[in-house]
């Protein structure tokens, strides 16, 4: 695509942006005290994919520059989610050598609803350890974090607990691609983050470990006591990084959990 593609694209995604803040903006009101569409990249972007989905499926020319890009370099339409210059968590698309930011007015509602680049000048990269994580979400949300000492079994895989400003708490790093971080490192890198991490205080561990008061049966990983660390090698050492029924159940408890404490 050359640079006048780009520019018609852009205009193209930018009225098929219309559409998805039509359909997402009476659901998601406010993010955190803020209004839409900011803190929303992640409901923008799976909206704009479905809805460019669907396009690129119909008799329409709407999109024929994107259609014939991808039909020529046979390539297809890819969520990702990652840094934006270490300084934000973005959710975008990326498409054959190029990144589509459909929520690119998310943390400034200011600038244009969409943005095309050439990856190699996004900004755009994969988060590869935890430590990029942390330092992206101290500065991002606002948030002081702690190892994981509230639920040490599930610790090598959701190494860290976030407290921001108010007070309200929750586990991270809940997503395919920091959990794909963990075990492709055998939890080496987990390891390393809960090394490197403060304890919480007392206070944010009760307030989770009190969270299994309110379920009916607790998950059985979620009871467990310990060291965090020890987890990490133990799963190590029995090869559970490369067991998927093992993952499915890490995240099967974390799911029975409150989203926050």
């Amino acid at each position: 695509m050359d640079q006048q593609d780009i520019e018609i694209l852009t205009d193209t995604l930018a009225n098929l942006r219309l559409q998805a803040d039509i359909n997402l903006a009476p659901k998601f009101p406010h993010f955190a005290g803020k209004p839409y569409p900011l803190g929303r990249c992640l409901e923008i972007r799976d909206e704009m994919f479905t809805l460019i989905t669907a396009e690129l499926k119909s008799n329409t020319q709407r999109l024929a520059i994107l259609k014939n890009y991808m039909r020529t370099k046979r390539t297809e339409l890819k969520k990702v989610w990652g840094s934006l210059r270490d300084e934000y968590f973005q959710n975008a698309i990326l498409v054959g050598d190029w990144y589509i930011d459909t929520a690119n007015d998310t943390v400034n509602a200011n600038k244009p609803r969409v943005e095309i680049k050439p990856i190699s000048q996004s900004g755009f990269t994969a988060i590869s350890h935890f430590g990029q994580f942390v330092k992206i979400a101290r500065s991002y949300w606002q948030v002081d974090i702690y190892r994981n000492t509230a639920f040490p079994a599930i610790a090598p895989y959701l190494p860290l607990i976030c407290v921001n400003e108010q007070g309200a708490t929750w586990l991270a790093a809940a997503n395919d691609d920091m959990i794909k971080v963990a075990t492709e490192s055998k939890f080496l890198l987990s390891e390393d983050i809960l090394k490197q991490l403060p304890e919480p205080t007392e206070s944010i561990v009760s307030r989770w470990q009190n969270t299994l008061l309110t379920l009916h049966e607790p998950d059985e990983l979620l009871l467990k006591t310990g060291s965090p660390q020890a987890y990490c090698k133990k799963y190590r050492d029995t090869e559970k990084a490369a067991d998927i029924v093992f993952r499915d159940k890490v995240v099967r408890a974390y799911m029975s959990l409150p989203k926050g404490a």
